[in-house]
C-alpha cells in the first residue's frame, strides 16, 4: 500500500485548493500562493478539562480550524439524559493567521494544519504531533501538484516531485487560471487524481510503485464552465477510507465528483487501461435535486458515509431551507450502477457549510459553517441518510473551514 508520502496541491490565488495527502488517501485542504513553512507542534496532556467517562455517558474530540487563525480542540460529551454539549479543550494558533484545512492521521496520531495566508507572504503546514522537530520548507506560488516524503523517524519532509499547471483557464470568470481543489487517491493505490476547476479538467498522475514518483498523464475534460471541485471514489465491495480497496476493485469503481460552477453532482464508471483512468458518465443532476438551483449557489463539499451507501454533498451561499441555513444533501447509490439518487435536502445549521465530515459509527455530522461562524452537530440517521437536529454548537469561532473527528484520540489532548 502507498503510505508514507504527502501531496499538495498549490493554488494560485485566494480560494482555490491546497490538498494534502499522508499514506493512502487524505482529502482537500486550502492555502495561498505563497511560500510553505513546515512546522512541527508537540501534542500535549491536559488534566482540567479532559473527559471523565464516569460522569458522561460518551465523549469525542473534535478539531476544528477557523479563518480567525485558531485551531479549538472540543469535547463532545452526552450525557446520561442523552443531552450533547461541546467543551473547549485547547486554542492553538499554530496555523495561524488563515487555518484553512485539517487532516488527520490517526495511526501516526498526527494531524496537519495548513494556513491559507492571503494576509502574510507566507502559508504553512504545520503537524501536531509528539516530535518536538522544526522543518521549513519553502515552495514558489503556482497552480501546482506537489509530492513530499515523510521520513518515518522525524516526520521531515523532502521534495520529490513538483507539476505546474498552464493549461489555459475555463470560460466562467472564475476560471481566470488553473485551481487544483483536492488530491485523492485511487481504490488500487496507483494513480492520483486532481479536479481543476479552473480548467476544467480532472488532472491523473500514475503512481509509480518503486518510489512513488508520479507520472502525468492525459487529463479528463468535463463540461466547459462546470468547474470540477471535490469528489470521492468508489467501490461498492469496499468502505471508505485508506488501504480497504486494491487492485481486486478495478471492474468496479465509480467517482462521484462535485462541479461548484455548475452546480452539479456527478458519477462516472472509472475504467482501468493501458493509458491510465478512463471516465464514462452514468448519471448527473442538479446539486439541490428536485429543486432549481438558487441563484448565487456554490456547490461545496461531496463525502461518503461510513457505510458506504450514501453520497453527501453541500451548497452554499444560497438559503434553501426554513431556517437561515444553507443545506447538505443525501443521494443514495445503486451499487449495481453507480447512479446517484436524491433523496432529501437538509438544512446545514448554518450558512457557507464549506466542509463536513461523519462520525465513524455514521449516526453524526461535524459541520463547519464559514459565514455564521458556528461549528453544529447534527443527528443523522443510519438507515435513510436524513440529518436532523442540532444536538450541539458552538457561536463566534470565525469563518470555520475544517471540522474533523478524533475518535481515536484516548488522552483527550488539544493541539499546542
Amino acid at each position: 500500500m502507498w503510505q508514507g508520502f504527502l501531496l499538495l496541491v498549490i493554488p494560485f490565488s485566494f480560494l482555490s485548493s491546497f490538498t494534502f495527502l499522508v499514506g493512502h488517501s487524505l482529502p482537500a485542504a486550502r492555502a495561498s500562493e505563497h511560500s510553505a513553512i513546515m512546522r512541527f507542534h508537540a501534542l500535549r496532556n491536559i488534566t482540567a478539562t479532559t473527559c471523565v467517562v464516569a460522569t458522561v455517558a460518551e465523549c469525542t474530540v473534535l478539531h476544528v480550524a477557523s479563518y480567525s487563525g485558531n485551531v479549538t480542540t472540543f469535547d463532545l460529551k452526552r450525557n446520561d439524559k442523552g443531552i450533547y454539549s461541546l467543551a473547549t479543550l485547547g486554542v492553538t494558533n499554530g496555523s495561524a493567521p488563515q487555518a484553512s484545512w485539517l487532516e488527520l492521521d490517526a495511526k501516526k496520531k498526527t494531524v496537519y494544519g495548513l494556513d491559507e495566508a492571503w494576509s502574510t507572504p507566507n502559508g504553512t503546514i504545520t503537524v501536531y504531533s509528539n516530535k518536538k522537530n522544526v522543518l521549513e520548507i519553502s515552495k514558489n506560488g503556482a497552480q501546482a501538484l506537489t509530492t513530499w516524503s515523510i521520513a518515518a523517524n522525524d516526520g521531515a519532509l523532502s521534495n520529490i516531485g513538483n507539476f505546474i499547471f498552464s493549461t489555459p483557464p475555463g470560460p466562467v470568470p472564475q476560471q481566470d487560471k488553473s485551481h487544483p481543489h483536492e488530491a485523492l487517491v485511487d481504490p488500487t493505490d496507483s494513480y492520483i487524481l486532481v479536479p481543476d476547476l479552473g480548467s476544467d479538467l480532472l488532472r491523473t498522475f500514475a503512481i509509480n510503485a518503486a518510489d512513488s514518483k508520479l507520472r502525468e498523464l492525459t487529463p479528463f475534460k468535463v463540461p466547459a464552465g462546470s468547474g470540477p471541485r471535490h469528489g470521492s471514489f468508489y467501490t461498492p465491495a469496499c468502505k471508505p477510507g485508506p488501504g480497504k480497496c486494491l487492485a481486486a476493485n478495478k471492474e468496479n469503481t465509480y467517482f462521484f465528483l462535485v462541479s461548484e460552477l455548475a452546480n452539479t453532482v456527478s458519477s462516472y464508471k472509472v475504467t482501468y487501461g493501458k493509458d491510465g483512468l478512463g471516465f464514462t458518465l452514468v448519471s448527473s443532476s442538479g446539486i439541490y435535486g428536485n429543486v432549481s438551483t438558487p441563484t448565487g449557489a456554490a456547490a461545496a463539499e461531496g463525502i461518503l458515509s461510513p457505510d458506504n451507501k450514501f453520497f453527501h454533498t453541500t451548497g452554499h451561499s444560497a438559503n434553501t431551507t426554513a431556517l437561515a441555513s444553507d443545506a447538505i444533501q443525501t443521494w443514495a447509490i445503486d451499487a449495481a450502477t453507480g447512479k446517484l439518487t436524491f433523496q432529501g435536502s437538509y438544512p446545514a445549521g448554518g450558512v457557507t457549510p464549506r466542509q463536513f465530515s461523519i462520525n465513524a459509527k455514521g449516526d453524526m455530522a461535524a459541520v463547519g459553517l464559514q459565514t455564521t461562524g458556528r461549528l453544529v452537530i447534527l443527528k443523522r440517521d443510519i438507515a435513510s441518510g436524513a440529518f436532523g437536529a442540532v444536538l450541539a454548537s458552538v457561536e463566534g469561532l470565525g469563518g470555520v473551514t475544517t471540522s474533523i473527528w478524533d475518535e481515536g484520540n484516548p488522552r483527550y489532548a488539544p493541539l499546542a
